[in-house]
């Protein structure tokens, strides 16, 4: 295993999931991993499910709709509305669940990405508010806290693959 700080952080009290992540990559790329759909749709789902977006507008207001899809084909869709982006640093995003004709089900939870680069690594720190307890504990039951370590991985082993291009 490599030394690259990642810390996970679930605290009930504030509702609130926090996590820090160190990848060896410069912060283009890693920005690119998370707002471009076409790379993120390689790497945030934990396998064996896989992501699909159905459109991704990344822009103040744009919004992505996407699925996360089982092995068998079932299909879990949420989506993504950007509310406000500092390009390379900073963006905030709402996020719901969803059916599949976009019908957003709240309460959802706000998500603020913050992302610097030192010594050609790359930190991405993370702050996930959801609007109620209920919300949160259902993301905990549906394995969030394992399917996101997951995701890191995936992402850490896509970022060595595309560093090498």
């Amino acid at each position: 295993m490599n030394n690259l700080l990642f810390d996970f952080t679930v605290d009930k009290a504030t509702k609130t999931v926090t996590i820090h992540r160190e990848f060896d990559a410069e912060l283009s790329l890693v920005w690119d991993a998370f707002t471009k759909a076409e790379i993120l749709d390689q790497w945030v789902a934990p396998k064996p499910w896989s992501s699909k977006t159905k459109y991704q507008d990344f822009k103040v207001g744009g919004k992505r709709f996407y699925a996360m899809v089982s092995p068998e084909g079932q299909e879990r869709w949420a989506i993504q509305e950007y509310t406000s982006i500092n390009p390379k640093t900073n963006f905030k995003m709402f996020n719901a669940f969803a059916d599949e004709n976009e019908n957003p089900q709240l309460p959802g939870s706000d998500w603020d990405y913050t992302f610097s680069e030192q010594d050609g690594k790359t930190t991405v720190h993370i702050s996930i508010y959801n609007e109620s307890f209920e919300r949160m504990e259902r993301m905990l039951e549906m394995g969030f806290t394992e399917g996101y370590k997951a995701s890191m991985i995936n992402l850490e082993n896509l970022l060595a693959t595309l560093s090498k291009k």
